[in-house]
């Protein structure tokens, strides 16, 4: 990766376009031969996405579902995600949205979806900044809307929203944490408010990721050092008695978790390929590790959205991105995690401009890829998108699916190099969504 490029690009799409930025075709990899037409065949299963019920036989018991998107911010990928996790909270008891985002960010929108506290907007505004900043747009705003009427109209049925991220970690954190101290173990408090100092933030979101990335090497390294031993320190005391105290103290003990995870990534060397690899690795270990707490923890059904770089098995590119949220989700949860891929054919989304000065946000559109690509067969068996269970198609079709080929994969910045990259549907995804055409999501 250009070293210049890599210092301009925030934490988060640092990772993201690491990621999904050096990836190159696989040795080898090519179309696989057949008499027959794989989009004949793959139509044989096919389903429409207007009909969601054939949906849950193809889930099954599983606890979460990760659905993925093509690109971070087209709007048939996430109003897609809205539809399916409303019937599934419906239809399948699933009471979690999970999103790629801060674990602080999540506990202010699960307040405000289960009370009403706050207002949504702002928070919206506030929270999702830097790369996150393609989460504020109407299609998410529509979902956190859907969300708190559902539980007004269903107080025995509450939904929840989760944040499994680790890119910044608020001010409301480390208030959470510190309050608990001082209520449970007061001669604590002290020696608490010394070691979060230097990393509980000041001022908004976008300049306090932008500054932290600037600090001194050695000094990052001390500052996690400071949120990991107040971790430590949290987790040998004794929690109280009764359950609810203990139900406190756990709670208490992953959010100093979550501060202590953002001091940890942002410790990695991010000037060199090595260095993005380890905190890229460590990463997606810990979105799987958050996800996997909450689910134990409340018991929820978790609808789990990410790019597809994250939520599905494989990794193309191991030496710049070594392991895939999803495979860390699939060694602790085996059957009970199901994914979900997303392609598109044609279409338009926004990204971070990386040739223009100060990489602004703007909407980019592409039209359809070679031949020799997934989405160019997906394009003909249906004009309308559908969904597949990839685990469960003809022979022919399971041919097709189990080759190497191209596919987008656009991630917060773009263009950038790579961008197709070589993906074997079978085996990235439990099932596959396929958008003849996307649009741009309607950034607020």
């Amino acid at each position: 990766m250009n070293l210049s490029i890599r210092r301009r690009l925030p934490l988060v799409g640092l990772l993201v376009a690491a990621c999904l930025g050096t990836l190159a075709p696989a040795a080898g990899a090519a179309a696989t031969t057949t008499t027959t037409d794989p989009a004949r065949e793959l139509a044989r299963t096919a389903q429409p996405l207007t009909d969601l019920r054939p949906l849950d036989r193809m889930i099954g018991s599983a606890k979460v579902v990760g659905i993925g998107e093509a690109t971070h911010s087209s709007a048939e990928f996430f109003t897609a995600k809205h539809r399916i996790f409303e019937h599934l909270v419906e239809r399948r008891g699933f009471t979690t949205f999970a999103l790629e985002a801060n674990w602080s960010t999540g506990l202010l929108v699960d307040e405000w979806v289960r009370t009403g506290r706050g207002d949504i907007r702002a928070i919206m505004r506030d929270e999702f900044q830097e790369s996150y900043r393609l989460w504020n747009t109407e299609e998410y705003l529509d979902l956190f809307l859907w969300m708190r009427r559902h539980n007004q109209l269903h107080p025995g049925h509450q939904v929840r929203f989760m944040g499994n991220d680790l890119g910044y970690a608020g001010r409301s954190l480390f208030d959470t944490v510190t309050s608990y101290v001082g209520r449970t173990h007061p001669a604590l408090l002290p020696r608490f408010q010394e070691l979060y100092r230097a990393s509980r933030p000041t001022g908004e979101v976008r300049a306090w990721m932008k500054g932290y990335m600037a600090r001194p090497a050695a000094e990052r390294e001390r500052m996690a050092g400071e949120v990991n031993a107040a971790l430590a320190l949290l987790e040998r005391q004794a929690p109280g008695k009764d359950a609810r105290a203990r139900e406190a103290a756990a709670w208490a003990v992953q959010h100093a978790r979550a501060i202590a995870q953002v001091g940890t990534v942002y410790a990695h060397d991010m000037t060199t390929d090595t260095g993005v690899a380890e905190a890229m690795l460590y990463r997606d270990r810990i979105m799987a590790e958050n996800t996997v707490w909450w689910q134990r923890r409340t018991g929820d059904r978790i609808v789990l959205s990410a790019h597809n770089g994250h939520v599905g098995y494989e990794t193309v590119k191991p030496d710049q991105y070594p392991r895939t949220q999803g495979a860390f989700l699939r060694d602790a949860l085996g059957r009970d995690y199901v994914t979900v891929g997303a392609s598109f054919g044609q279409g338009s989304f926004n990204a971070h401009d990386t040739e223009a000065p100060g990489e602004p946000l703007r909407t980019f559109t592409l039209g359809t890829l070679g031949a020799d690509s997934s989405a160019h067969t997906l394009d003909r068996v249906s004009p309308d998108a559908f969904y597949l269970d990839l685990r469960r198609t003809t022979p022919a079709a399971r041919d097709w699916l189990g080759a190497h080929r191209p596919s987008r994969h656009i991630g917060a910045a773009y263009p950038w190099p790579g961008s197709v990259a070589p993906v074997r549907l079978s085996t990235a995804y439990d099932l596959l969504i396929h958008f003849p055409r996307i649009t741009a999501a309607r950034l607020r």
